[in-house]
């Protein structure tokens, strides 16, 4: 075999591993994604994957797919281990990095499971292998012989870590509500934020509404979560002045639910959405953490992850 045969030759080989990884991208950046609730984190790790399937002696691979999944899920898995104690550290509240999901309501799922933001943040409850084990069975439907090989445990073990994952969200996660009920109840909160009318906002708000601004330490964010519905509605009703002056929002697709990007000062925004369920809004979410803004701007901007 002479030298210009054998460069065509790793050059096609090449091609076609891109070809698979391209086809395979959006299910390893969904499964990455899930386990991390940071999109960059997952452009990360979707990076190491690619490098090691380029170094991988693919002839021996019998199935791509399994084996990018299984790669993906134990670099994620390293990941989560090590950013728990760096969300310790974060300051203020923490809330997952959003997604547009305009184009990929799923983000490259077979089911729009552990998406939503608010279900973002209860799967941090999870131990990383409980994360895998239930994000690969309930949104891209692995079977459980293939979720033992990918956490290196048996099959048996795997169906328990998918039960015990279920039955702790089950115990905290609130009765959902449809994106119709969901949209509408955002934009009526909406619009007693930008009167101020605090009457309006507390009659929105369940019992035990939360208001969470993520800003990693920038400042104008609350370094505190605030609890109570009288407390909540004070405070985005303090803000009607300075946020909702120009009325100019735009509305925009959040991890498959509806979210509005609200103008702040010099040119800056703010993601706003809420989670809800028939008892009223629970949380009310912000993100003005300038780096997670951004990702949400780079996701809009390639339309589809």
């Amino acid at each position: 075999m002479n030298i210009h045969t054998e460069s065509l030759e790793k050059a096609d080989a090449l091609e076609q591993a891109a070809s698979a990884f391209v086809e395979l991208r959006p299910r390893l950046f969904g499964i990455a994604y899930r386990m991390l609730g940071s999109a960059t984190e997952a452009e990360d790790i979707l990076q190491e994957v690619w490098m090691r399937w380029q170094n991988t002696d693919r002839s021996v691979v019998e199935n791509p797919s399994a084996f990018l999944a299984l790669i993906t899920t134990r670099l994620a898995i390293n990941v989560a281990q090590s950013a728990r104690s760096r969300r310790e550290a974060y300051i203020g509240p923490w809330l997952p990095e959003p997604v547009d999901t305009s184009l990929d309501p799923a983000v490259g799922a077979e089911r729009g499971e552990a998406l939503e933001l608010a279900f973002l943040l209860l799967l941090e409850r999870l131990t990383p292998t409980e994360r895998a084990a239930y994000v690969l069975r309930e949104a891209f439907v692995y079977p459980y012989p293939q979720i033992a090989e990918i956490l290196r445990i048996s099959t048996v073990n795997a169906r328990q870590l998918v039960s015990r994952a279920r039955k702790h969200l089950s115990a905290v996660r609130r009765e959902p509500i449809d994106k119709i009920e969901h949209r509408r109840l955002l934009k009526v909160f909406l619009d007693a934020a930008q009167t101020g009318n605090i009457a309006a906002l507390e009659d929105l708000f369940a019992a035990d509404v939360v208001s969470s601004s993520d800003g990693g330490g920038v400042r104008g964010a609350a370094r505190f979560p605030l609890l109570g519905g009288h407390r909540v509605a004070k405070f985005v009703a303090a803000y009607a002045p300075r946020y909702w002056a120009s009325g100019d929002v735009r509305w925009v697709d959040v991890n498959g639910r509806a979210g509005v990007l609200v103008p702040r000062a010099h040119d800056q925004v703010a993601l706003l959405t809420i989670e809800a369920s028939p008892q009223g809004i629970h949380h009310v979410m912000w993100i003005v953490n300038p780096d997670k803004l951004g990702a949400f701007e780079r996701s809009r901007s390639r339309g589809s992850i």
